[in-house]
């Protein structure tokens, strides 16, 4: 794990808002945590060989749609896809995909979080 590499990968997936927004978050109940999940996610998994940024989103967002209930994050990960990349098509078409392997209702609510993302992003 390279803690450094993982701060500056931070900062090209998220705006400032969006990193302290979370990261206060969790220092505020969890010392430490956000430190932690900066340097293994990706100061370490996100720097394996294998997967494009944009790939990498788009598994973060099929994963993130399955579990539902993750709604914050689920909207996090639209603006990322599309800070790395992603087209909006791409990612509502993801969403879309899933419907029969993790339910219509999942799916649905996804691509509720997905249009309210994207509405609130430039085009």
């Amino acid at each position: 794990m390279d803690r450094e590499e993982g701060y500056r990968l931070l900062g090209v997936l998220q705006d400032q808002v969006t990193q302290r927004a979370w990261r206060d978050t969790l220092d505020g109940v969890a010392p430490g945590f956000a430190d932690w999940v900066v340097t293994a996610l990706f100061g370490g998994t996100y720097q394996r060989e294998g997967l494009t940024l944009p790939e990498r989103q788009l598994v973060n967002l099929a994963a993130l749609a399955a579990l539902g209930g993750v709604d914050p994050q689920l909207a996090g990960h639209v603006r990322t896809g599309l800070r790395v990349g992603l087209e909006r098509r791409q990612i509502v078409e993801v969403l879309v995909h899933l419907a029969p392997y993790i339910g219509v209702p999942k799916a649905l609510a996804g691509l509720r979080v997905a249009a309210a993302t994207l509405a609130e992003e430039p085009s």
